[in-house]
């Protein structure tokens, strides 16, 4: 596995719809692996390949109860409850901001044996996968938020 390098916001990679993964090759099983060790070694929660200028639909999230991996995900449902709550990006280090989300949501994807998987996260979680997905659609939680902040570390 190898730590790959999280692009920043300006790089256009992150602004463009990402590709649909046609087949689950080793090399997409490779990048899921590297991506999970690129988000946990940045101590994120969620990694969408288009920060790591790949422009294909897979993420790796993890809430604190174990790894997702998502391939070509979509958002089947969502609730009509929003949630408020405080954002950040790993593509923009040291900004914050509030950021409305759905509560719950329903999302469909593959797993990395080609499985169709179903997932129905709610609060936390449920923020992570819309933000996640968000970047495969070529949107920044900057562009959502109200409130942003430079936080700087002491």
């Amino acid at each position: 596995m190898a730590k790959l390098n999280i692009i920043k916001a300006g790089n256009p990679v992150l602004k463009a719809a990402a590709k649909p993964v046609p087949v689950i090759t080793k090399h997409i099983k490779k990048l899921l692996d590297d991506m999970a060790e690129t988000m946990y070694k940045a101590n994120g929660v969620g990694l969408a390949a288009p920060q790591i200028n790949e422009s294909l639909r897979l993420i790796v999230l993890d809430d604190g109860n174990g790894l997702i991996e998502l391939i070509n995900p979509e958002i089947l449902e969502t609730s009509t409850e929003m949630e408020e709550d405080t954002e950040g990006c790993l593509s923009v280090p040291g900004y914050y901001g509030i950021v409305s989300r759905y509560s719950k949501i329903k999302v469909k994807a593959l797993n990395r044996r080609g499985k169709t998987v179903y997932y129905e996260p709610e609060h936390f979680l449920a923020r992570i996968f819309q933000h996640e997905i968000d970047h495969l659609n070529g949107i920044l939680f900057i562009e959502k938020a109200k409130n942003i902040r430079k936080v700087t570390e002491a």
